[in-house]
């Protein structure tokens, strides 16, 4: 027999301890960081409750009755207009959560690259020298500050470029 189809007793005894294992540290994690996130759906059938709840449960002298049972029935119309959704379509709250982490990272990228291109410059300015901008900052006859030049409460333009 060859060592890849030999089995050694204890195989079963290993994956019982692995699973053990396994699920000794969900239950660690679950107890030091809570409940993982459900479903984009779940997530939001819990805000729209807990939003419901949270305006419910303010009771204003300000808010007469009638106004306090306007928000009531608003409530209870935005959950019959939000559950038929997120029953026929959970899925697409996953999509839509997923698209906004693509476009969070997008925007994270950007900004640390321009981070990066701002303490490079500053870093090193001689990088900038010959671009002229440090005659657009020192002379006064630059076009872009027509109107804004030191007023009376001492501000003065800043170059951004």
């Amino acid at each position: 027999m060859s060592e890849a189809t030999d089995r050694p007793a204890d195989d079963d005894a290993w994956a019982d301890a692995c699973a053990e294992d396994l699920a000794a540290e969900k239950a660690r994690r679950r107890a030091q960081y809570g409940p993982q996130p459900g479903s984009a759906a779940e997530e939001l059938r819990k805000l729209v409750d807990a939003v419901a709840d949270k305006v419910s449960g303010l009771q204003t002298p300000l808010l007469g009755a009638a106004a306090q049972g306007a928000v009531q029935q608003a409530i209870r119309q935005a959950r019959s207009a939000v559950e038929p959704v997120i029953e026929r379509n959970p899925q697409v709250f996953d999509h839509l959560a997923a698209a906004g982490n693509e476009l969070l990272a997008a925007y994270r990228s950007a900004v640390e690259g321009q981070e990066s291109r701002w303490t490079r410059a500053a870093a090193d300015p001689a990088s900038t020298a010959g671009k002229g901008t440090e005659k657009a900052a020192d002379d006064p006859s630059d076009p872009r500050d027509e109107g804004r030049g030191e007023g009376p409460s001492g501000t003065e333009r800043i170059d951004l470029d």
